[in-house]
């Protein structure tokens, strides 16, 4: 193949006699798995790790992102705090940044082709990726590589000497691409080239583990078959689960609006994850939060000895704010939190200067950016959602006269318009 990957040289884990389990390594394990969905196979990442520590060689960790969006929210940041927790044990963590495979588009979990991004909007998305997932990562210590470094030069007969080990037969084994097979939705060939990339990074890279979404398991397990196919000692894999969004329901998404973001006010930040419900919380806990594990259980055990949830949100709430923002903007986010809960308007409300008074309030509440339509405004009033200067609008037809005040709907959208 004409490429620059080598293979490996490593012996397969299993193939002399296990090393002992120190403790030091047993909490090492115990962290790895904290809040994970799966860990394969966890005997060979013990030994993988007993084996760091006896040789001081760190292991190499790989999380690879396609770089499709330029915004990342919490539910990014699982697999992130992941890395950073294996990153704090003195682990290598490698930051792979898809540009290559963007280009081709990830199926995973999809019921239709994905269009690809074009190089520019890769390059853009990548920069401001890699900013913003350094507020968890330690940038400094974060080996940070592209996939085209290897991908690009395999050229034509490098891609079909790779298609060439595996089958189709494999290939169909992916659940998205069985239903859609079965269900006539257009399946094309390019696609089948996705995880067969994604597994060449792992094999470019040495991987010794790699980490992923419950949804990349199937890409991830063929960079395992890869590595074995060249040579190499397998890499582990480490998925971790999707992290519903405000709603409960969803995974978080900003398609579904129920996503927080990392780079969002602290105000706005900490009055959505007050939101949240007391029992989502402690997912929130397991995937989120930094504290030990012996924390957040002496915490649920307060909760359950009849402390108030509240408390506990407060505290999660706080240090999220903290870890993107500040301490002293997580202390201010809490008491514009308390003061909204009292029916006061938030420090922070954004102006808006508009004309053409008098204007019908649904109206209004669109051209203010509080609403993205009249007809959800209207349903807002209905809902009794709707406040100007404190008091609750409940007439549809209400004309807003000229003049100043501030307009709120639900508990977080503030607007100071003045009507001229």
């Amino acid at each position: 193949m004409t490429s620059n990957v080598s293979s490996g040289s490593g012996a397969p884990v299993n193939s002399s006699a296990p090393l002992p389990l120190t403790d030091k390594v047993l909490e090492a394990l115990a962290i790895a798995k904290r809040g994970v969905d799966e860990l394969l196979i966890e005997s060979e990442f013990a030994q993988k790790l007993a084996r760091s520590e006896q040789s001081g060689k760190p292991l190499r960790i790989k999380l690879g992102l396609d770089p499709t969006a330029p915004d990342l929210h919490l539910g990014h940041t699982v697999v992130l705090n992941k890395m950073r927790q294996l990153q704090d044990l003195g682990h290598q963590v490698i930051f792979l940044i898809g540009d290559f495979t963007s280009m081709i588009g990830d199926p995973s979990g999809r019921n239709a082709t994905r269009p690809p991004l074009t190089r520019e909007q890769v390059e853009e998305n990548a920069m401001t990726y890699f900013r913003q997932a350094s507020l968890v990562l330690d940038a400094a210590r974060t080996e940070i590589r592209y996939n085209s470094e290897w991908c690009d030069p395999l050229g034509a007969r490098g891609m079909i000497q790779l298609a060439s080990r595996y089958t189709v037969a494999r290939m169909m084994e992916r659940d998205d691409f069985t239903k859609r097979y079965k269900s006539g939705t257009p399946i094309a060939v390019h696609e089948f080239l996705y995880p067969l990339m994604q597994g060449y990074d792992s094999v470019a890279l040495h991987a010794d583990l790699e980490l992923g979404g419950t949804d990349q398991k199937f890409n991830l397990l063929v960079g395992r078959e890869l590595q074995k196919d060249y040579g190499q000692e397998q890499q582990c894999i480490l998925t971790m689960p999707l992290l519903e969004g405000l709603d409960g329901v969803e995974k978080m998404s900003k398609s579904k609006n129920n996503y927080i973001g990392i780079t969002e006010a602290p105000n706005t930040m900490f009055g959505k994850l007050m939101s949240i419900s007391d029992d989502m919380m402690w997912k929130y806990y397991d995937l989120l939060s930094f504290r030990s594990i012996a924390d957040i259980r002496n915490i649920k055990a307060e909760v359950a000895g009849g402390a108030n949830p509240r408390d506990a949100k407060v505290a999660l709430g706080k240090e999220i704010v903290a870890r993107f923002h500040s301490a002293q903007a997580a202390e201010d986010a809490l008491a514009d939190f308390v003061n909204r809960s009292k029916g006061g308007i938030p420090d922070d409300v954004p102006a808006v200067a508009l004309s053409g008074a008098p204007l019908g309030v649904a109206q209004l509440l669109k051209a203010a950016g509080l609403c993205a339509s009249t007809s959800e405004a209207m349903r807002m009033v209905d809902q009794g959602g709707v406040r100007i200067d404190g008091a609750v609008v409940s007439d549809k037809g209400l004309q807003v006269d000229a003049g100043t005040f501030v307009m709120q709907v639900g508990k977080r959208k503030f607007a100071r318009v003045t009507l001229a």
